[in-house]
């Protein structure tokens, strides 16, 4: 899966060759470096003294911090992974010369996004052990696509409010973002569908042993606020 998110942001960083070859392939680094800013690991020790990643899950991402060390480690380190995938986005608007058409340049902004992921997921500064990137996907999709991202946010809400499983949400999350920027939001680029889709497909590939917890029953509900 991690290969074929590198082919997918290296074919639509391609592009951007034309036009300045090499700080396109540096702001392509730039995007996986801030991905992999491990903030769940870095506020854990700093802060707690912890590493999440031995406990919980063993993931470095805001869900295992909020089982481990409760929602006031939680959502700072939910911010900063979600700024991460926003600001690799937005990475794209500061080369100069690149070609601005609506498809290319809605495709360089994916691959970078994906990039900061891929960070997240396998981080340099961590030793490539990190997080399932839901946090961070959810700040690339805001770049890419608010109105799909904020119903996908909502749908994840209301599913969390209900079951108080957080997997079952990113997943119910995840399926509705394709779904709303495809049938409700009639979205014409072509790179923003295959993105949505992609993305759907990625949650749930990385949550695959929570599927199988979930349909054995034994998958553990999270309570904000409660430091196990």
């Amino acid at each position: 899966m991690t290969t074929l998110i590198i082919a997918v942001s290296g074919s639509c960083a391609a592009a951007a060759m034309t036009a300045a070859p090499w700080l396109a392939i540096v702001f392509g680094v730039v995007a996986y470096l801030l991905g992999s800013i491990p903030s769940a690991v870095w506020i854990g020790k700093a802060f707690y003294g912890v590493d999440v990643r031995e406990h919980g899950s063993g993931n470095a991402g805001a869900t295992n911090v909020l089982r481990v060390l409760g929602a006031k480690a939680a959502i700072p380190v939910f911010m900063a992974d979600s700024l991460k995938g926003l600001l690799a986005v937005l990475a794209a608007c500061l080369i100069p010369g690149v070609d601005r058409s609506a498809e290319f340049f809605s495709a360089l902004k994916i691959a970078y996004g994906l990039l900061a992921v891929v960070g997240h997921m396998y981080p340099v500064f961590a030793g490539f052990r990190g997080g399932k990137g839901v946090a961070t996907t959810l700040g690339v999709a805001i770049a890419i696509q608010p109105l799909g991202a904020l119903v996908a946010l909502g749908v994840f809400v209301a599913v969390f409010a209900a079951t108080r499983y957080v997997s079952l949400s990113s997943l119910c999350a995840g399926l509705s973002f394709p779904l709303a920027t495809v049938f409700l939001l009639r979205e014409q680029l072509l790179s923003v569908r295959i993105f949505v889709a992609f993305v759907c497909l990625l949650l749930f590939y990385t949550h695959r042993k929570n599927i199988r917890r979930l349909m054995g029953g034994v998958e553990p509900k999270t309570v904000f606020g409660k430091r196990k």
